[in-house]
């Protein structure tokens, strides 16, 4: 049986993210998945995740920006994540997202990327989880809060 992947990884992660708009910070962190080898056509993943987006915006209350795909072009479930200063809009009625998760699944992953979705989710209503990440200076920081959190 193969070794479970961790969903994300020190490699998987943008501390201090700079991005002129939410395209700009999803491809770095689709760039992320691409390097780590669980996307294998850059452009082909990004495409499927900007045709989610425009069923609804990602941004959710709370400076949270997730957006996902379930792709073709993914390799392994996998989550990029990104800490803005600044924040990005993702399109949350209450403004930027500060914290942003690229949620990557594979085409054939039946609900996976829902239920990362949703593990996700059930973590990111609790603000101490939010502040853990946001108040994070590592990436290996970051990945070890996921890890430890949402993949349990």
């Amino acid at each position: 049986m193969p070794e479970k992947k961790a969903l994300t990884t020190e490699a998987l992660t943008i501390v201090s993210l700079t991005a002129t708009d939410k395209q700009d910070a999803t491809r770095q962190l689709a760039e992320k998945l691409l390097a780590d080898g669980r996307v294998t056509d850059l452009e082909g993943f990004l495409e499927d995740v900007r045709a989610r987006e425009e069923q609804m915006a990602t941004g959710l209350p709370g400076g949270i920006g997730i957006p996902h795909a379930r792709s073709a072009h993914v390799t392994v479930p996998s989550v990029a994540v990104a800490t803005s200063e600044a924040g990005v809009d993702f399109g949350a009625h209450d403004g930027p997202a500060h914290l942003i998760f690229l949620i990557a699944a594979p085409d054939g992953a039946d609900d996976q990327h829902l239920h990362i979705l949703a593990a996700l989710a059930r973590k990111l209503v609790h603000e101490d989880f939010r502040q853990a990440l946001r108040s994070a200076t590592t990436g290996e920081e970051i990945a070890s809060i996921i890890t430890r959190e949402v993949q349990a």
